[in-house]
């Protein structure tokens, strides 16, 4: 999982994402709302963390501005203002839960847990470019084209998909597909191998991507250039 967290206190914001990434989350950080924007505009996390009082966009009209372009993206407000009118601002505003400071961090990762779950029992169709995954009737396609693929290559692709064009880590994926049940040293390069010997092989085109030292991505390459 790919988070966002909008915050300007350097020192929660530092503790929560060493906290997450030790949980197997990887954590994007932004100092202000005006970043924090750009962010999420370019690229996909499955869950947005903002602070209300936020320097240069304040959290409320972020919320808002992300949901009136039409991003969906489950969104947590993370403040301390407790009161019954703040949290209705904020659900008004977009948000889909809300958490006041100070929390427990294990609190925190349940909840963002169970609005990356929620979501990702909403989405129909996962897609990059001419590759495209329906959730619904359990198909894989590329330029129209059926592909055979296996339940461990379905796992890996999804989440590939899901955080695509943003670099999946290699304990991420092994977790997708093993869970706790760790694999051999190489298990996930076999099967990553076998990915794209499906997806890509048969295509001009290469869309998954080996990021040294981290792990892998799904984009088109240019995009990802036009990006960077």
């Amino acid at each position: 999982m790919n988070v966002l967290f909008v915050e300007d206190n350097h020192d929660l914001a530092e503790t929560v994402c060493e906290y997450l990434e030790l949980e197997g989350i990887v954590c994007y950080h932004a100092l202000n709302g005006e970043r924090g924007l750009v962010l999420a505009l370019e690229n996909r996390y499955q869950v947005i963390m903002l602070d209300l009082n936020l320097p240069r966009l304040d959290g409320l009209s972020l919320c808002k501005k992300l949901r009136e372009k039409g991003d969906d993206t489950p969104i947590l407000m993370l403040t301390a203002r407790d009161s019954l009118e703040s949290k209705v601002d904020g659900f008004r505003a977009g948000a889909d839960d809300y958490l006041v400071k100070p929390f427990a961090l294990e609190e925190l990762l349940a909840r963002l847990r169970a609005l990356a779950k929620r979501r990702s029992g909403q989405i129909k169709k996962l897609c990059c470019e001419d590759l495209q995954m329906d959730m619904m009737a359990k198909v894989v396609t590329r330029a129209k084209q059926p592909l055979k693929i296996t339940p461990i290559l379905w796992k890996l692709l999804e989440t590939l998909l899901r955080a695509s064009p943003n670099v999946v880590p290699r304990c991420e994926l092994e977790d997708a597909v093993w869970g706790d049940d760790l694999p051999a040293s190489n298990s996930l390069k076999v099967q990553m191998h076998h990915l794209r010997r499906v997806v890509d092989a048969p295509f001009e085109e290469k869309l998954i991507h080996t990021i040294s030292r981290h792990g892998f991505a799904i984009y088109k390459e240019d995009d990802k250039a036009d990006d960077d």
